[in-house]
C-alpha cells in the first residue's frame, strides 16, 4: 500500500501538536473539528478512535472528511466519519464557505452545479471554490461526493437497505456511478462493506446522528415539548416525533437519545428515504449536534452574568427547526401571546388547512402546513381560528412571499439579508425576525432585543439597553439568550 504524503491544509484551526494530543486523549470536544490520515495504513479516523494510537511522525490532519478523501485515505471502519458532528462556523471570513457547505450537506449539488450555489449566494463561482477550499480543505464537488459517499456507508452498515436504494437515498443519480466511486474511493464494494459489518442492522432505518458532550437532552427536549404542534409533532420522556414533508417526500421521524454513544438514534420512515440529505441536514441543525460547547463556555468564561448560568448548564443546546417556515409561522402566530397560546393557535391551524398523512405513529395526524396552503387561504378564514386579523394578514403576507420565491428562510442564506426582507414585510417586526433568525436559519447570534424574557432576565433591561449589553456576548448571542430564558425558570 502507498503511503500517504499529502499535508494539511494551511487553515487548520489547531496546530499539529495540539491536535495529536487531542486524538491521544481520545478527546470528544475535537470530534469533527478535524480528522486524521495515518499514513501507514491509508486510513483516515475521528479524533475519538478507539484504534491503537498511531506515532505522530505517521499523522496528518485534515480540517475535513472531503479533504482526508482528497489526499488518498479512506474511512476508518471502526470510528465511522460519517458519524462525526460538523463544525461551528461563525467568523466572518467563514461564513461564507459555511453557507455554501450547508447547501452541499443538504444536497444541493445531486442535482444542481457549483455555479447554481454560488448564483444563489450572489459571489462568483471561483470566489466560492476558494472560500471552501480555503475554509474546508477540498472543493465544493470533492465535499459532495463525500457526503454522498459517506451517507451511503452509514446506510450499509446501519441498515438492511437494498443497494440500488443506498445510491439513490445518498444522492446518486446512477448505481453504476456510485458503485465505481465507492470502489475507488474506499478500495472495496458496497456489497463487502456489508458483509463485513460485525452485526446485522436492526429492522427499519435508524440512523445514528453524533454531537460533542456535553449534550443537556432533557432541556431540549422540554423546550420542544412547550412548542410542539398538535398533530405534527408529539414529546415524550424520552423521544421526540413529528411529521415532515422534505421537497416533495413526506412521512414520520422518531428521535431518541443514546448517551452512552453520544448519538441520537433517528427512525425514519421508509417515504423519507429519497430526502434523506437534506433531512439529516436539518435534523443536525434542530438538535444543534454540530454545536462546540467548549467554545461556547470559554467566550462566556468571564462575563459576570453569563459565566455562571453557562457554567451551570454547559449542555444547552440552541434548538432550530426541521421546517424553516413553520418557525416562521410560530413566530407569526406568538406575537403578542404566550407560548402556550401560539401553540393552540398552530394546532388550530393544522387542522384547518394543513394536509393529513396516514400511517404515523400515534398522535401524528398531520404535516406543518406549508407556505403554498397558507396562501391560498383568506385571512379572514385565518383569523377566525383566534387571532387579529391584522395579524392573519401578516401570515398571509408572509406565506405568499415565500411561495414566489421572495423572500427565503433556511439555514444557508446570509443571515443578515434574511432579516432585512423579513422586516420588509407588514407585521413583521424585529422580534419576529430575530426570532426566525434564531430557530429558522439556526444563526447562533441572533439576538430579539425585544423579547419579555430576555428584558426581565436583565432586569427589566430595554431593547436598546439590551442590544447594548449583548455586544459583548458575540458570536454567541443566540446562545445568551437560551440561557437567560433557563435563568428566569430556575427562580
Amino acid at each position: 500500500m502507498a503511503i500517504m504524503t499529502a499535508a494539511p491544509p494551511a487553515s487548520a484551526r489547531f496546530g499539529p501538536d495540539v491536535r495529536y494530543h487531542a486524538l491521544r486523549a481520545r478527546d470528544r470536544r475535537f470530534d469533527g473539528t478535524f480528522f486524521v490520515g495515518v499514513r501507514t495504513t491509508g486510513i483516515y479516523c475521528r479524533p475519538v478512535c478507539r484504534a491503537r494510537l498511531p506515532q505522530a511522525k505517521n499523522c496528518a490532519f485534515y480540517e475535513s472528511a472531503a479533504a482526508a478523501e482528497r489526499a488518498g485515505y479512506r474511512p476508518c471502519l471502526r470510528c465511522r466519519p460519517e458519524l462525526a458532528p460538523g463544525r461551528s462556523l461563525t467568523d466572518a471570513h467563514a461564513r461564507l464557505a459555511g453557507a455554501a457547505y450547508a447547501r452541499i450537506a443538504a444536497g444541493a449539488l445531486n442535482a444542481g452545479s457549483v455555479a447554481d450555489v454560488a448564483r444563489e449566494l450572489c459571489v462568483s463561482e471561483r470566489q466560492l471554490r476558494r472560500a471552501v477550499v480555503a475554509e474546508f480543505g477540498a472543493s465544493p464537488v470533492e465535499l459532495a461526493q463525500t457526503q454522498r459517499l459517506l451517507l451511503a456507508k452509514q446506510l450499509l452498515t446501519e441498515t438492511d437497505l437494498p443497494i440500488a436504494q443506498v445510491a439513490f437515498s445518498s444522492g446518486f443519480a446512477s448505481l453504476t456511478r456510485f458503485n465505481a466511486l465507492f470502489l475507488a474511493r474506499y478500495r472495496m464494494s458496497p456489497t463487502r462493506l456489508r458483509r463485513e459489518r460485525g452485526d446485522r442492522a436492526a429492522a427499519g432505518v435508524t440512523l445514528r446522528f453524533a454531537y460533542r458532550p456535553p449534550f443537556d437532552w432533557e432541556r431540549l427536549l422540554g423546550f420542544l415539548a412547550k412548542r410542539a404542534i398538535p398533530g405534527v409533532e408529539r414529546v415524550d420522556a424520552t423521544s421526540y416525533a413529528r411529521t415532515l414533508r422534505v421537497g416533495a417526500h413526506a412521512g414520520w421521524l422518531r428521535v431518541r437519545h443514546v448517551p452512552a454513544d453520544a448519538t441520537l438514534a433517528v427512525e425514519v420512515s421508509d417515504t423519507l428515504l429519497p430526502a434523506l440529505m437534506p433531512l439529516r441536514a436539518g435534523l443536525r441543525r434542530l438538535f444543534d449536534l454540530d454545536a462546540e460547547p467548549d467554545v461556547i463556555a470559554a467566550h462566556f468564561a468571564n462575563d459576570p452574568l453569563l459565566g455562571p448560568l453557562v457554567r451551570a448548564r454547559p449542555g444547552l443546546r440552541l434548538p432550530g427547526c426541521a421546517d424553516p417556515f413553520e418557525v416562521a409561522v410560530r413566530a407569526v402566530l406568538g406575537q403578542q401571546v404566550s407560548v402556550a397560546a401560539a401553540i393552540t393557535l398552530a394546532g388550530r391551524l393544522t387542522a384547518a388547512v394543513g394536509e393529513p398523512i396516514a400511517g404515523a405513529p400515534e398522535g401524528l395526524t398531520h404535516l406543518g402546513v406549508g407556505a403554498e396552503r397558507i396562501a391560498a387561504t383568506a385571512p379572514e378564514v385565518i383569523a377566525s381560528l383566534g387571532m387579529p386579523l391584522a395579524r392573519a394578514r401578516t401570515l398571509v403576507t408572509l406565506a405568499r412571499a415565500v411561495a414566489a420565491g421572495d423572500v427565503t428562510i433556511d439555514a444557508a442564506q446570509d443571515p443578515d439579508a434574511a432579516i432585512a426582507a423579513l422586516r420588509g414585510l407588514p407585521g413583521i417586526g424585529p422580534w419576529t425576525a430575530a426570532y426566525i433568525a434564531m430557530r429558522g436559519l439556526h444563526w447562533p447570534d441572533a439576538f430579539p432585543a425585544g423579547d419579555a424574557g430576555v428584558r426581565n432576565a436583565l432586569g427589566g433591561a430595554d431593547p436598546a439597553t439590551a442590544s447594548r449589553l449583548a455586544e459583548a456576548w458575540r458570536p454567541w448571542r443566540a446562545y445568551a439568550v437560551l440561557h437567560l430564558w433557563e435563568s428566569l425558570a430556575a427562580t
